[in-house]
């Protein structure tokens, strides 16, 4: 199957691919619970026929035709399990890059962030105990069936514990269902916390909130153990009674064999045989009770898998539109708080011509940072279209559109690795050219000034760094952000906040930039509150309250937002100069 196809119909596709494995598994399944009847057959012709003619030879035979089924059964054995694991990459290969995709695509859809632990859970159980169970219960008729040919009161025992254990499994998942679902939000919450936690200790421990941290984080682990424990007990109950059940057959089984020996209604070695046959009927329902949890769960991902690649399925390949010259017209954009009971951008239209500079100014919580994101296609509206040149924005290819838009974000989103991968947008990792992606990362960075920059890094554009980009200072990061936006020269520039950690030098350098950028016609949308930027800025977009309230050349909107104090310092300056 090819990979368009597949990413057409998802997971089941998927899945599909792993049938010529589940098939072989069954078939060894049958093999093997074949082969299980060996020991039994046995049994009865060593108490039945070897033992009452002290035949030695039959017993050397027997033993070793044994001795071959047992190791045919665990080589068979082997090779299911190989399958399953094997099944488990196959369906990886197949569904984890969708997977990856969809949650990067769409990060907003509730299963998003879960998606990959929760595949890693599909995944896990497919190779696991709970699907050899699967495979090994519709044997357990045959099991009985030979119990009722040995004698129909071992058959009706071995059908009171196929009954009795699955009974006290749906005893035990209604009793332990909340409990456990509490337990896992209790843990998930708090295992959330300590990311969290983690993530801002340097301004913990600057701020001498450690102990308090610790002492929340143990009253958070406090109520999860709480939770778990009860979880615990509840489930621990019905285990043991489980497990006493399936003893107490066995054993009981064995009596009753024993019992109809007696009576010379079987032979002295259908009494073991009996024991052997009851274990083996009721082994695959125990473990199919041991590992529901883990089926109902794979269940579940399999579900919540569904809804996310079906959320973020494509159509198809869309028309390849020309690269974009730079205009961008918003209609009508509309977009919604978490809540989705207010609006961040209420009905936001406006149109930027190629080549112009827009700064988008407004007090704080005005939507600005919304409005770019949502231009960039970091953010999707939920009402209205953002155009570009024209076409929708929903039109465009979204991988093949971003090669067409230099985005600097508000928070730099810089990753783990070379300051140079940083740059080139990880596009090595797709197999590019890696003198070219070099020489365009060199001319990034030269473009905005961050040449030296770097170059004084411990290692250059080499220089490795950590996780959320750690390693640099926030003005130097912003600087190779803003290299990264220039990478390859995309036609539309959309900066939000790109001078906020900036330094005299690094505002020299962007204003310097900004003019190239400019003359070399690109688009600029820029989100800042410094007035050093105005120079290069042709109109000025005013935002309150989530709509836009002014929208209009420099020099006309700058007079109706500058305070009367502020205009007054900047006259006085401009007639000493």
């Amino acid at each position: 199957m090819d990979k368009s196809r597949l990413a057409s119909s998802g997971i089941t596709a998927a899945l599909a691919l792993c049938r010529r494995h589940l098939l072989a598994v069954a078939v060894f399944s049958a093999l093997l619970n074949l082969l299980y009847i060996a020991p039994t057959l046995y049994m009865l012709q060593v108490y039945d026929r070897v033992v009452p003619t002290r035949g030695l030879q039959t017993l050397a035979f027997l033993t070793l035709v044994l001795l071959f089924a047992l190791a045919t059964l665990a080589l068979l054995d082997g090779i299911r399990a190989r399958l399953l694991v094997r099944a488990g990459v196959q369906l990886d290969a197949a569904l984890a890059p969708q997977i990856l995709d969809a949650t990067l695509g769409r990060p907003d859809l509730p299963v998003a962030r879960q998606a990959l632990r929760e595949f890693d859970t599909m995944r896990a159980t497919l190779s696991g105990a709970g699907v050899l169970a699967l495979f090994d219960a519709p044997w357990v008729p045959i099991y009985i069936l030979v119990c009722f040919l040995v004698h129909p009161w071992l058959g009706l025992v071995a059908i009171l514990g196929c009954a009795v254990l699955p009974l006290i499994a749906w005893a035990n998942e209604r009793s332990t269902r909340k409990r456990l679902d509490r337990a896992q939000k209790i843990a998930a919450l708090s295992y959330a916390h300590q990311d969290a936690a983690l993530g801002s200790s340097d301004s913990i421990r600057a701020l001498g909130m450690r102990r308090a941290m610790v002492a929340r984080q143990l009253r958070q682990r406090e109520a999860m153990l709480d939770a778990q424990t009860e979880a615990g007990f509840a489930t621990g109950g019905y285990l043991t009674a489980t497990k006493f059940v399936r003893l107490a057959l066995q054993s009981l089984a064995l009596g009753l064999g024993a019992l109809l020996a007696v009576d010379n209604l079987i032979s002295g070695g259908a009494i073991f045989a009996a024991s052997f046959l009851i274990a083996r009927a009721l082994a695959p329902i125990e473990q199919l009770i041991g590992t529901w949890r883990a089926i109902v769960q794979a269940h579940q991902a399999y579900r919540s898998l569904s809804l996310l690649l079906d959320g973020t399925a494509e159509a198809g390949e869309p028309t390849r539109l020309p690269p974009p010259r730079g205009a961008v017209t918003l209609e009508n954009v509309t977009v919604l708080n978490d809540a989705r009971d207010g609006a961040v951008l209420n009905s936001v239209s406006l149109r930027i011509a190629p080549g112009e500079v827009v700064a988008v100014v407004g007090p704080s919580g005005a939507g600005k940072s919304t409005l770019v994101r949502t231009i960039a296609g970091a953010l999707l509206p939920d009402h209205g279209t953002v155009r570009f040149d024209g076409a929708s924005a929903t039109d465009w290819e979204p991988e093949v559109l971003a090669r067409y838009i230099g985005y600097l974000p508000q928070d730099f989103a810089l990753f783990a690795g070379t300051v140079a991968e940083n740059v080139a947008r990880f596009s090595g990792e797709l197999g590019e050219d890696r003198s070219a992606i070099d020489a365009a990362v060199i001319a990034a960075a030269e473009k905005v000034g961050a040449d030296a920059l770097i170059r004084r890094l411990p290692r250059g554009y080499e220089h490795a760094l950590k996780l959320r980009g750690a390693g640099l200072s926030a003005g130097q990061a912003q600087r190779i952000a803003l290299a990264r936006a220039v990478y390859r020269d995309p036609p539309i520039l959309i900066l939000d906040e790109p001078n906020a950690h900036l330094d005299a030098e690094g505002d020299s350098a962007l204003i310097a930039a900004l003019g190239a950028l400019k003359a070399e016609g690109r688009t600029i949308l820029i989100v800042s509150h410094k007035l050093g930027i105005l120079p290069v800025v042709d109109r000025i977009l005013v935002l309150r309250e989530g709509r836009v309230e002014m929208f209009g050349p420099r020099d006309e909107v700058l007079p109706k937002i500058t305070p009367p104090a502020l205009r007054v310092a900047r006259a006085a300056g401009a007639q000493a100069g």
